[in-house]
């Protein structure tokens, strides 16, 4: 029966990537599910053989905590040469998007008190 070893929702391109190419390295037999024309479907990686479960666990947590090193010690590095994102960066790069994403919640936030405003009456 098939197991499922790793949830790919949120998951970046590069992990995932790196992920197939670590079971495919060590000879890991999986298979891939996509989220779907709709997107309610669970993108994951699912072993073949539950064997081999415990073993591409244990691989798979090597790889997530040496990742885990690796993107702090960058981090770290971007923030000591001044070169990392912040929220404010983010705002300058797109001030349009960022505009109408901000008119966008301040008009749900409008609509849902004034609904809830308005069957209080």
């Amino acid at each position: 029966m098939a197991k499922i070893l790793f949830r790919l929702n949120g998951v970046s391109d590069d992990e995932a990537n790196d992920v197939r190419e670590l079971l495919t390295n060590n000879a890991i037999d999986f298979y891939e599910t996509s989220p779907g024309n709709w997107g309610v479907s669970m993108p994951a990686i699912w072993l073949s053989d539950d064997d081999q479960f415990e073993r591409a666990k244990e691989l798979l947590n090597v790889y997530q905590n040496e990742r885990t090193v690796r993107m702090r010690e960058e981090y770290d590095r971007l923030k000591r040469e001044g070169k990392n994102k912040t929220f404010v960066d983010s705002i300058v790069q797109n001030p349009v998007r960022f505009t109408i994403h901000l008119a966008l919640a301040l008009l749900v936030i409008y609509l849902s008190v004034t609904l809830v405003l308005d069957l209080g009456k």
